[in-house]
């Protein structure tokens, strides 16, 4: 199971996936890609952002805790 760096490295590879395919999409004028895009950078922040992290290694809160 990756840990909390390399889960991270991969939401941010895919926020800046996003970034690209935002840049094109405003070029186009196509509003329904760049809400999707909106929608999907919220998640990902969700993700990136949410405490406790992802992965914890303290006991503080267990149902995170790694197995």
């Amino acid at each position: 199971m990756p840990g909390e760096k390399e889960l991270n490295v991969n939401l941010f590879e895919r926020l800046d996936l996003l970034d690209r395919l935002e840049r094109v999409a405003r070029k186009a004028g196509c509003q329904p890609v760049l809400d999707e895009i909106a929608f999907e950078r919220k998640l990902i922040e969700r993700k990136l952002y949410q405490e406790p992290p992802l992965l914890s290694e303290s006991t503080d809160h267990p149902e995170t805790t790694k197995i």
